[in-house]
């Protein structure tokens, strides 16, 4: 089957082979033909089979008629991350070439005035994350009444992992007639009743069972103890052990870990960069195009990198954590093997990682063969451990994720010249723990300072000073005033008559007289 049969028009075919594609994946085959009759569409295939260009390409067809309003896109694209929405955005200029489309990207950790420019001129594809759009939508910045086509991409992370109530509220704001359309590589039973919401009678298009690893990829798992030191040295064996390494990208659970392993891997002298959420949006941005030219040989990252990411010639995967979600595992290894190419991804297990591994196993069907034990080279003794508060450094030993600037502060505390930024050779440091301390000059004597001549007691209170040194011999306590009374309280009382006391001597006398 070619493109040919599909029903796409003359200009994008022009452009498909223009950009070197001659036969749709079985997933555009299959999807293409009913997006062009309008059809909401749930597409499900593995990762790396080229999803998007089963919508960007027939809505590159059915954009052709029309034109867009100022603020009010024909088309609405959702993606969970930055990274897959300008994706996204780079297959409509390459496959778009031969239209006179707008297209706007809406992410966040870019300026505002920008993206409101591009929706003043009117777009026919709007490309965003919930977080941005719902941002210009309430400040009046856009108008969803003329949304034709609604894409969820990656439709089981973008309800999974909490957009459900901005997915549902900007369904709300696009008009009922719509067309949708869901792709994701896995699609969980609860997934699918949740998708089931926002699609009205789809076509189903599987071209794969579900949640299934692609057969290019060669998985390995490998033990490794449970601290984090050991699995880092294992990781660093992993990579250098490698055949035909081109790059990799190592995959870790939590920000603060991708942060972590990069410096370790940069201190032992690696090439390798990073990239996570938190990061700034040019960083993260600078970061994948030093990665995809090849600039960078390793990439560690967090599952922001996992979904979706079109980075075609990965050689190599390393999961070094497992991942608590077992379709995040076949997301992250779908980095490697992409359009036919053979890739390897390795896992590196812990004793606490057992209930998370047989998940992903029973969720592709398949036992994932463990590797050989890596041989021990004792490199993790040179690796900083992290200890408790309580406990002492062995000095000169570096905490690991200190900074430089702390750890400048304690070189100057103790006194040390040299630059702690790059860590020693392995070697250096353990020859240093088990030589014996040099011999220490001895100091000169100090000369004696003259002790200044103790002050004279002042004779302003001689009996406080004579009671400090005294505390037994003190005088007695005063008990009420003492002899001298005051005059005050020698005035005899008078007392006041009242009425009562009137009373009194009236009844009095009248008693007397009777």
């Amino acid at each position: 089957m070619s493109f040919d049969s599909l029903g796409l028009s003359e200009k994008v075919l022009t452009a498909v082979a223009a950009a070197g594609y001659r036969e749709p994946t079985p997933i555009q085959s299959g999807a293409i033909p009913h997006v062009l009759e309008r059809r909401d569409v749930l597409g499900i295939a593995q990762t790396g089979t080229g999803k998007t260009a089963s919508f960007v390409l027939p809505m590159l067809t059915l954009l052709e008629r029309g034109r867009a309003r100022a603020r009010m896109p024909r088309t609405l694209i959702l993606e969970p991350t930055r990274e897959l929405a300008a994706q996204v955005e780079e297959n409509f200029s390459r496959y778009g070439v031969n239209h006179k489309l707008t297209v706007a990207l809406l992410i966040g950790g870019v300026s505002f005035d920008e993206q409101d420019r591009k929706l003043g001129r009117g777009a026919d594809v709007l490309i965003a994350t919930p977080g941005r759009l719902l941002d210009h939508q309430e400040r009046g910045k856009l108008l969803m009444q003329g949304v034709e086509i609604l894409v969820i991409d990656e439709a089981d992370r973008m309800l999974d992992m909490g957009f459900i109530p901005d997915i549902e509220r900007i369904c709300k704001l696009i008009p009922f007639t719509r067309q949708t359309l869901f792709f994701s590589a896995t699609m969980p039973p609860e997934i699918q009743r949740l998708a089931d919401k926002f699609l009205q009678n789809p076509i189903k298009v599987e071209v794969a069972r579900p949640a299934s690893t692609a057969e290019t990829v060669t998985q390995k798992l490998i033990g490794s103890g449970g601290e984090q030191h050991e699995k880092r040295a294992v990781l660093r064996q992993l990579v250098r052990s490698a055949v035909n390494l081109k790059n990799a990208i190592i995959f870790c659970n939590r920000k603060r870990d991708v942060a972590t392993v990069f410096h370790s891997l940069e201190r032992h002298g690696f090439s390798v960069g990073a990239l996570h959420g938190d990061m700034d949006q040019h960083a993260r941005t600078a970061t994948l195009d030093s990665f995809r030219k090849g600039n960078l040989t390793l990439l560690v990252a967090s599952d922001v990198a996992a979904r979706g990411l079109d980075i075609p010639d990965v050689s190599h995967v390393f999961n070094f954590d497992v991942p608590h979600h077992a379709e995040d595992y076949v997301h992250r290894i779908g980095r490697t093997g992409r359009a036919g190419r053979s890739g390897e991804a390795v896992t590196i297990v812990s004793s606490s990682d057992q209930k998370s591994l047989a998940a992903i196993e029973k969720l592709i069907g398949n036992a994932i063969p463990w590797s050989e034990p890596l041989p021990e080279t004792g490199e993790e003794e040179g690796e900083p451990r992290r200890r408790s508060g309580g406990d002492r450094r062995r000095k000169g030993e570096r905490p690991e994720g200190r900074s430089d600037r702390a750890e400048g502060q304690g070189n100057r505390r103790r006194d040390r010249g040299e630059s702690r930024r790059h860590a020693e050779p392995v070697e250096a440091i353990v020859d240093a723990e088990e030589a014996p301390p040099p011999p220490r000059a001895p100091r000169a004597p100090r000369p004696e300072r003259e002790r200044p001549k103790a002050e004279p007691v002042s004779q302003a209170a001689p009996e406080r000073n004579r009671r400090r040194r005294d505390p037994e011999d003190r005088d007695p306590p005063v008990i009420g005033l003492g002899d001298h009374v005051p005059a005050f309280l020698l005035r005899p009382v008078r007392l006041r008559k009242t009425k009562i006391d009137d009373l009194a001597e009236t009844l009095d006398e009248e008693a007397e007289a009777s």
